[in-house]
């Protein structure tokens, strides 16, 4: 029997597979989601949805009784979106809440300054707000070129958060619409 150089590449390729794949036990069949509820004495499982994209994906929250702190959150093997299955984000949701590495004041670091300075959150706040009106005194637009009221300012834009709720988020649009602005963005959508 004569081979080619093409054959002989093809069975050696088929050869390699075959041997990759069958020799290490894998299959091509779909995986079965084997996902279990966790027991915890003391806490209570409440449902939830992951909050960090789109995705809508289904949790179990397990909350001690006693402290109202959540100990332990997974995905929901019932939930028709992700059938138990979390990604890293979501698996790691617990530590949003509870996590004593967590910083309690905002951080603001100056113009070519290489350190950070904690400060309290009013002085925090009072910042940011002066701040967004001195932009929006200084671009804001009345009329266009063709003399239609437009109100609305292009000096600024926004990039929210995947975090909040339905509720938070009209909230928010109603503000940045109230100021103008009409470059605004969402981060599930990127």
């Amino acid at each position: 029997m004569k081979y080619s150089r093409r054959s002989f590449l093809k069975m050696s390729a088929g050869a390699t597979a075959a041997g990759a794949f069958g020799g290490l036990g894998l299959s091509l069949a779909p995986a079965v989601a084997r996902a279990g509820i966790a027991k915890f004495d003391g806490t209570k499982v409440t449902t939830s949805v992951c909050c960090y994209c789109a995705v809508g994906c289904g949790l179990l929250v397990h909350t001690n009784t006693q402290t109202m702190v959540a100990v332990n959150v997974e995905g929901d093997p019932d939930h028709p979106i992700n059938e138990g299955a979390l990604c890293p984000k979501g698996a790691a949701l617990r530590q949003l809440g509870d996590n004593k590495a967590r910083g309690s004041l905002p951080l603001y670091r100056a113009p070519y300054a290489t350190e950070w300075k904690e400060l309290e959150w009013h002085e925090a706040i009072e910042m940011v707000a002066k701040r967004i009106k001195k932009t929006r005194d200084e671009t804001f637009i009345e009329k266009n070129e063709r003399g239609q009221t437009v109100n609305r300012t292009e000096g600024m834009c926004s990039f929210g958060s995947a975090a909040m709720d339905n509720e938070e988020c009209w909230t928010y649009q109603a503000f940045l619409r109230s100021l103008g602005l009409v470059n605004i963005e969402h981060q599930a959508r990127i």
